[in-house]
């Protein structure tokens, strides 16, 4: 209007807006009455101190979108996706095939999961005790076995031929 003012009060704007959302098939969020040093978390819906919140300059009230337990999920579930191209459903699948145990020692509950460096695939999941080994010996398999015949008594030594040449074992 050229007195700068709406045809409409806000909360008649706020209704025709949600009219016209709804006609189009989407839903508009039900504003919240948020206490002053609170704030409301879109993902869990609870209204929650600012002391669950990260902190975050750019936003416009100085805090994170989400609260900090929400913020840590999405973030987990991104880095799931982006690392091995899985869903947390995906994994939890694999677990429960799994039978919730370590495949290899058959003891822990699996947590992390193996997958191999130079193809990305992922092979499995593993309790970390596992998983960092295999990722010590570096993925290598005849390093694995050399580890194997080590704990079985087996010897694994070099023996000297000549002054700087070793022959290896079989």
């Amino acid at each position: 209007m050229p007195d700068g003012l709406q045809a409409y009060c806000r909360e008649c704007s706020a209704e025709y807006y949600r009219q016209r959302q709804e006609a189009k098939g989407k839903s508009v969020r039900v504003k919240v009455p948020v206490p002053e040093g609170h704030k409301r978390c879109p993902q869990c819906g609870e209204v929650k101190p600012h002391a669950e919140w990260e902190l975050n300059p750019t936003s416009s009230d100085g805090y994170a979108s989400y609260c900090k337990p929400c913020r840590a999920e999405r973030n987990q579930q991104s880095y799931f996706k982006r690392k091995y191209g899985l869903t947390m459903e995906e994994r939890d699948e694999m677990i429960a095939e799994q039978k919730w145990l370590c495949v290899i020692c058959l003891k822990a509950p699996p947590a992390h999961v193996d997958h191999c460096h130079e193809t990305g695939r992922v092979r499995g999941v593993l309790c970390f005790n596992c998983n960092s080994a295999i990722g010590k010996l570096g993925d290598d398999p005849d390093a694995l076995r050399r580890a194997i015949s080590y704990l079985e008594g087996n010897p694994w030594k070099p023996t000297l031929v000549a002054p700087g040449v070793y022959r290896l074992p079989s």
